[in-house]
């Protein structure tokens, strides 16, 4: 092995649908601009399982994970922002030079799609081998953190207090940061007002965190898994709605004296999207962050729209600044507003499939992926 490069263990999905093969790959050193950190725990989000499924054209084979937390270990000649034995969370990519990322706007970067998905970097190279000396694709969302260390950019390395558990940090990089910058930023959320999720898997609960943290007094959580509806119901959550039981428009209807002023779709599922616009009150704002193959189309009333002055939007990763809004998410957790820790279960590396079905079927809400010791 070169002394240039690292020999990894890595989870590299090879074909459409899993799974997940542990193998040992060799990484190549930092760029410039690289950070090289070694992973101690990843989330593991549902876009990792829609970029294995192909709900996303990611090439294949590729090293997934997009919600690492680690330890720099080096990093490029021109790298000022963090420095090696920081810790960090890695969170999405951006290029630094479109029209969003010049506004401030980073998480609608003109090149989000490419940088997340593309499996490689903007100028198609890719950093890492298999056992044969094959390129495996990686940089997915400008980290592939199922991996015991991470070729991440100066610029997706958000630097943490040293002070605070690293292993359980990785989700606010993607999933925890996307549902609460959606409450927070994005719809900004006001106190006194109804809020609906529907959806209490990880970006639910964590909108419904935040719901709590800045004063709406009426939060609907909607799912289909009782144990999440539970776990909701603890973290703020004043109703919760079974749809497979119960019509989660006409309930919130009732509940609200005719809609939310505003609502979230987190599930990924269009006919839920639907039903969150309709459960909207006038003047109403619906955010869409669930993650949906290419080419979903929903339909609406439009005239329901016009005259009730209703609004919809898509947000990406909360519409954060990561660098502000991580270490934000953090304090208000340590002075108990935000306990995005009752959503996690460890797994190890090997496990890392066990935990992809456990996410599936809604038995763990977040599984964070175990790599290395802090």
């Amino acid at each position: 092995m070169s002394k240039n490069t690292t020999q990894i263990r890595a989870a590299v999905v090879r074909e459409k649908g899993g799974p997940f093969h542990v193998e040992t790959l060799t990484l190549e050193a930092p760029r410039r601009d690289e950070v090289l950190v070694k992973v101690v725990a990843t989330g593991l989000c549902h876009t990792d399982m829609v970029a294995r499924d192909k709900g996303y054209p990611v090439p294949h084979p590729i090293v997934l994970g997009h919600e690492g937390a680690g330890i720099v270990e080096s990093v490029g000649a021109d790298v000022v922002k963090v420095a090696p034995g920081d810790s960090v969370v890695l969170t999405f990519l951006t290029c630094g030079r479109c029209k969003p990322c010049r506004l401030g706007r980073i998480a609608h970067c003109e090149k989000t799609f490419p940088l997340s998905f593309g499996g490689a970097r903007l100028d198609g190279s890719t950093s890492t081998l298999d056992g044969d000396g094959e390129k495996v694709h990686d940089h997915f969302f400008g980290q592939s953190s199922f991996a015991t260390y991470a070729l991440a950019n100066e610029r997706n390395a958000v630097k943490v207090s040293r002070d605070v558990p690293l292993e359980r940090l990785g989700p606010l990089g993607c999933g925890i940061q996307t549902g609460a910058g959606a409450v927070m930023n994005a719809l900004n959320v006001r106190p006194g007002t109804s809020f609906a999720s529907f959806g209490a898997g990880a970006v639910g609960c964590s909108a419904i965190m935040a719901a709590r943290a800045v004063g709406a007094t009426t939060i609907v959580a909607i799912d289909i898994v009782p144990s999440r509806l539970e776990m909701a119901k603890e973290l703020g959550a004043t109703h919760v709605i079974n749809s497979k039981q119960i019509n989660p428009v006409e309930a919130i209807r009732d509940i609200t004296g005719g809609g939310v002023d505003y609502s979230l779709e987190a599930s990924g599922d269009p006919r839920a999207l639907h039903q969150a616009i309709e459960a909207l009150g006038s003047l109403g704002t619906c955010g869409i962050v669930g993650a949906e193959p290419l080419g979903t189309e929903v339909s609406f009333d439009v005239n329901d729209l016009m005259i009730s002055g209703k609004g919809i939007r898509g947000i990406l990763e909360g519409e954060s600044v990561p660098d502000i809004f991580i270490p934000q998410l953090i304090e208000l957790n340590a002075q108990g507003h935000f306990p995005f820790e009752k959503l996690t279960k460890f797994y190890s590396l090997d496990q890392i499939n066990q935990a992809a079905k456990d996410s599936e079927n809604g038995s763990t809400i977040k599984p964070i992926i175990r790599l290395s010791p802090a």
